[in-house]
């Protein structure tokens, strides 16, 4: 997911990486899966999230549902 969407914005990852400050060994490990995008630190899917101009949930590839907020079934 995290490539699709930096590839969508037309970023490499060196891009990505110079502006969001994430090392650009990190980033190509989440779009590897050699590690779990899921485990990373706060601090480091709200600096990919700004960068690339999503939502964090978009970056940690989960899906948040209405049930989770009391709003759902």
């Amino acid at each position: 997911m995290l490539q699709e969407m930096r590839k969508k914005r037309g970023m490499t990852q060196k891009e990505l990486a110079e502006k969001s400050g994430v090392s650009i060994r990190m980033i190509q490990s989440y779009e590897s899966s050699d590690r779990d995008i899921n485990k990373a630190s706060a601090e480091t899917v709200y600096r990919l999230a700004i960068t690339l101009g999503c939502r964090f949930d978009e970056v940690m590839n989960i899906e948040i549902k209405n049930k989770a907020f009391g709003k759902g079934e």
